[in-house]
C-alpha cells in the first residue's frame, strides 16, 4: 500500500529505505512528511502535495527530540498548524559540536547524501575545508568540494590543484554563480533524486549557488564587491527542490565548525597521512623526534606539507577532547540519575513505614 502521493515524496528523497522505517507510524494514522525549513519555534514540512506549518509535539519537546532540516516525519494535520508527532530514523546526520561551553550535538541537516564543501576563491583556506571534510566524513555523507566565485580568481586552476591535493580523493568542482561555470555539475549530483547540503563560512556564495541552481532569486544575498568579498544574509537552514531531480540545503555561515564525535573521520579526510603513519618504525610513533618516522622524512622531502600536519593533530586533539567531555558529561547524567532515583525510594520508604 502506497503512502501519500509517492511520486512527489519521491522527489523529495523518499524511498524504501524510509518507508519501511515509516511504517509503524503510518499505523498510527501519521502522514510522511519532509522538514524543509527550521525556524525555531515552528517548522515547514512538505508531504509531496503542498508545503505545511508544524510544530514539534509536547511529546518530542519533552524527550529533547528536535526535528531537523532533512528530516522525515510522522505528521497529524491540524487546521492552521500541524503537529510533528515523531521523526523517523535518520540514514545519515550532520551534526556539530554546538557554539557553547557545554558539549552537546546540534543536528544541522539530515539524510543527506552530497555534502558540498564550498570554498571562495578570493577566500580559499585549506586547512578550513580539512575541517569541514572531517565534518562530512563523520555524517557519512560523500563529500564534494566546490570552489566558488571563479570568475573573480585570477588562477582557478591552480586553486583547484591545491583542493584536490587536500580532498582525498572526493570532487572539486569550479563553480562560478555570474558565469554558470560548473553549476550544472554540481546538479549533476543531486540526479535523480539526491539529497545535497552547502557547507561552508558566510560569504561564501553558497546562497547565490542555490539561487543558481533553481533559477531564480530563492536566497537573498548581499551585494558582493567586485574582489568576489561579501556575505549572504540566511538565517536558518532551507530545503529547495531543484529543476531536475534532486534537493538541496543551505545552510547559514558556520562562525565555529566544531566537530562533534567520531576521530575514525580523520582517516578519510586525511589518508596520506595515516598511509605514512603505518610506515614509521615504531607503532606509537609521535612523529616528533623518533628513528624512522615516515612522516619526518615525508615533510622533509616535500611530499607531505607541515601545515597538513599540523592541521591533522589539532583536528585529533579537538576530537579526542569532544569524546573526553561527552563520557564525561553521560556519566555525571548517569550518577545524577541513580541519585534520583535513591532519592525516590527513601520518600517511599518512608510513607509505607
Amino acid at each position: 500500500m502506497p503512502l501519500q502521493d509517492e511520486p512527489q515524496l519521491k522527489s523529495l528523497g523518499w524511498d524504501t529505505w524510509f518507508e519501511s522505517r515509516f511504517w509503524p507510524l503510518h499505523e498510527q494514522g501519521l502522514v510522511p512528511a519532509r522538514v524543509s525549513a527550521d525556524y525555531g519555534a515552528e517548522y515547514e514540512v512538505r508531504d509531496g502535495l503542498e508545503t505545511i506549518r508544524a510544530v514539534a509535539s509536547s511529546r518530542l519537546r519533552e524527550n529533547g527530540t528536535q526535528p531537523a532540516v532533512g528530516d522525515w516525519v510522522g505528521l497529524r494535520y491540524r487546521a492552521g498548524t500541524s503537529v510533528v508527532e515523531s521523526v523517523v530514523e535518520r540514514r545519515t546526520t550532520f551534526s556539530r559540536k554546538q557554539a557553547s561551553v557545554q558539549t552537546v550535538e546540534q543536528v544541522l541537516a539530515s539524510n543527506v547524501d552530497v555534502a558540498f564543501v564550498v570554498a571562495s576563491a578570493p577566500d580559499l583556506n585549506v586547512r578550513r575545508i580539512e575541517r569541514y571534510l572531517t565534518m562530512v566524513w563523520q555524517s557519512s555523507a560523500s563529500p564534494v568540494v566546490v570552489l566558488t566565485k571563479a570568475d573573480v580568481a585570477a588562477s582557478a586552476d591552480e586553486m583547484r590543484i591545491e583542493l584536490e591535493a587536500v580532498s582525498a580523493g572526493s570532487p572539486v568542482l569550479v563553480t562560478s554563480s555570474v558565469t554558470g561555470e560548473g553549476v550544472d555539475e554540481v546538479g549533476a549530483q543531486l540526479r535523480p533524486a539526491r539529497t545535497g547540503v552547502l557547507l561552508g563560512p558566510s560569504g561564501a556564495g553558497k546562497s547565490s549557488l542555490v539561487n543558481r541552481l533553481l533559477g531564480h532569486e530563492a536566497m537573498r544575498t548581499r551585494v558582493v564587491h567586485r574582489s568576489g568579498e561579501g556575505r549572504h544574509v540566511t538565517s536558518h537552514r532551507q530545503l529547495f527542490e531543484v529543476p531536475g531531480g534532486g534537493v538541496i540545503i543551505d545552510t547559514p555561515g558556520l562562525r565555529e565548525a566544531q566537530l562533534w564525535a567520531g576521530e575514525d573521520a580523520l582517516a578519510s579526510t586525511f589518508d596520506d597521512v595515516e598511509e605514512l603513519a603505518r610506515r614509521c618504525r615504531f607503532p606509537d610513533c609521535r612523529h616528533d623526534t623518533e628513528p624512522g618516522c615516515a612522516i619526518k622524512e615525508a615533510i622533509v622531502e616535500g611530499a607531505l606539507d607541515e601545515g597538513r600536519l599540523n592541521s591533522y593533530h589539532k583536528l585529533q586533539r579537538e576530537l579526542r577532547a569532544v569524546a573526553a567531555k561527552s563520557d564525561a558529561r553521560l556519566r555525571a547524567d548517569e550518577r545524577r540519575k541513580w541519585k534520583q532515583i535513591a532519592v525516590a525510594n527513601k520518600v517511599r520508604d518512608r510513607y509505607f513505614r
